[in-house]
C-alpha cells in the first residue's frame, strides 16, 4: 500500500509539528486502529495508512524530502508493508517496540522472527490496587503447534532448504552501470525470507508451526499499584518462529473508582460529614480507612473543610514498606428542616454569641463572665439534646 493522501492530514498534524507531536499522535492512532483492537471495516487499512505516514515523517531525511517534493520525493520507499512485514497483525509487538523499548516482532538479517508482544487491560478495585492481588486472566495467543513441535512440517518429515536462496532467506541482485556495480537485496519470494520450504505441511497448523490457543495466566499485582501501570510478563506473548523467543505480555492496570476514597500519590483522601453541634462542641468519631475503622478526635470549634491527618493509614509504597497517610476533610452539615424548638434554641444561641438577649436588648456589661459561661454550658447541652436526640 502506498497512499497518495497528504501524510500530515492523515495524522491530523500541521507541517511544523515537532517529532514528539508526531510520535505521540501516531501512538494514539495506532492503538486506536490496530486490527487486534478495532474490528470495524477499514480499520486495518487505516492502520496501514497512518503507519506509512509515520514511517516517513518520523525520519528527518525522508521528511525533508517529502516536505520539498511530496510523494515523489520518497518514491514509495516507506510503506506500511515494509514496516510491519511479517507481523500478521498478531499483536502489539511493533508498537511496544517503539514506545517501551526492547522486544517486538522483528527479524534479524537472517534469523527467525521473535513472537509479537500482547496487551491485556486488567480492571481491579481500589483495595486490590492498595494491597496487591493475584488475578488469573485468559489470554488468546499463538503457541507452538503441539503436533509438529513448531516446525510446520508433517510429523515424520522435515523442512527443506530453500533452493532459490540457498537457505539465506534473501536474494542478492547485481547490476552494472556508469562503471559501477550496484547490489540490491530483497526477501526471497519462494520461502518468504524463512530460508526453508515445507513440502508436507502439518495438518494441524497448515505449515505455520503455530496455532491459536487461550491460555490462563496468573498476574501478581503489587501493593501500591495505580492506574496506567504496565506489568511486563516476559515470554507470555505470541510464540516466535522456531529458534526465536516468544513475545511479552503487557498487562495495563485500570483501578476502578471507590465510592468513599480517592487517591493522591500514596495518600488516601476522604470526607467526613459532621453536624455543626459536633464541630462546635468537639468529640471523638469513628472514621473508615483502608485498614479498618479508627478513632479520630474533632476539637471544639472545628471549621468546615478542616483537614485531619491519620498517619500511615494510606497506601503502601511500591518499592518499600512505608505507607502514605489518610487525609480526612470534615464537612459541616447545615440542617434544612428545623422544629420550633430547634429554631428557638438557635435564636438563643445567636443571642448568647452576640451579647444580646433574645429580645435584642444589650446585656449589662457588669454581668459576671462566670455566670455567662455557666448559662452557655447549660445551653449547649440543650442544643445537643435537641439536634442529636
Amino acid at each position: 500500500m502506498a497512499t497518495t493522501r497528504d501524510y500530515y492530514d492523515i495524522l491530523g498534524l500541521s507541517k511544523d509539528a515537532s517529532p514528539e507531536d508526531i510520535k505521540k499522535t501516531y501512538r494514539k492512532l495506532a492503538l486506536k486502529y490496530h486490527p487486534d483492537r478495532n474490528k470495524e471495516p477499514g480499520a486495518e487499512e487505516k492502520f496501514k495508512e497512518i503507519s506509512e505516514a509515520y514511517a516517513v515523517l518520523s525520519d528527518d531525511e525522508k521528511r525533508a524530502q517529502y516536505d520539498r517534493f511530496g510523494h515523489a520525493g520518497i518514491n514509495g520507499q516507506y510503506s506500511a508493508e515494509d514496516i510491519f512485514r511479517g507481523a500478521d497483525f498478531g499483536g502489539f509487538g511493533d508498537i511496544f517496540e517503539m514506545f517501551f523499548g526492547g522486544g517486538g516482532s522483528r527479524r534479524g538479517p537472517m534469523g527467525p522472527r521473535r513472537g509479537s508482544d500482547l496487551q491485556y487491560d486488567l480492571y481491579i478495585t481500589f483495595e486490590e490496587a492498595a494491597f496487591g492481588v493475584r488475578k488469573d486472566i485468559d489470554i488468546p495467543r499463538t503457541e507452538r503447534c503441539p503436533k509438529c513441535s513448531g516446525t510446520g512440517a508433517k510429523p515424520g518429515t522435515s523442512p527443506k532448504r530453500c533452493p532459490t536462496c540457498g537457505g539465506t532467506g534473501q536474494i542478492h541482485t547485481t547490476r552494472s552501470g556508469l562503471g559501477m556495480q550496484f547490489v540490491s537485496t530483497s526477501t526471497c519470494s519462494t520461502c518468504h525470507g524463512k530460508g526453508q520450504i515445507i513440502e508436507s505441511p502439518c495438518p494441524v497448523c497448515s505449515g505455520t508451526g503455530r496455532v491459536r490457543n487461550k491460555r490462563k495466566i496468573t498476574v501478581n499485582v503489587p501493593a501500591g499499584a495505580d492506574s496506567g501501570m504496565s506489568l511486563r510478563l516476559s515470554g507470555e506473548g505470541d510464540s516466535g518462529e522456531p529458534g526465536a523467543p516468544s513475545g511479552d505480555l503487557y498487562v495495563v492496570l485500570h483501578v476502578m473508582e471507590h465510592p468513599y476514597f480517592k487517591r493522591v500519590d500514596y495518600d488516601v483522601i476522604s470526607e467526613l460529614p459532621i453536624s455543626f453541634v459536633q464541630a462546635a462542641l468537639g468529640m471523638d468519631v469513628m472514621v473508615d480507612t483502608l485498614h479498618g475503622k479508627v478513632k479520630m478526635n474533632i476539637p471544639a470549634g472545628t471549621q468546615t473543610h478542616s483537614v485531619f491527618r491519620l498517619k500511615d493509614k494510606g497506601i503502601q509504597h511500591l518499592h518499600g514498606s512505608r505507607k502514605g497517610d489518610q487525609l480526612v476533610r470534615v464537612v459541616i452539615k447545615t440542617p434544612t428542616k428545623l422544629t420550633h424548638e430547634q429554631k428557638e434554641l438557635l435564636r438563643q444561641f445567636e443571642a448568647l454569641s452576640s451579647g444580646k438577649n433574645p429580645n435584642g436588648d444589650e446585656k449589662g456589661r457588669d454581668e459576671k463572665s462566670t455566670e455567662k459561661s455557666r448559662k452557655s454550658k447549660g445551653f449547649f447541652e440543650k442544643v445537643k439534646d435537641a439536634f442529636e436526640g
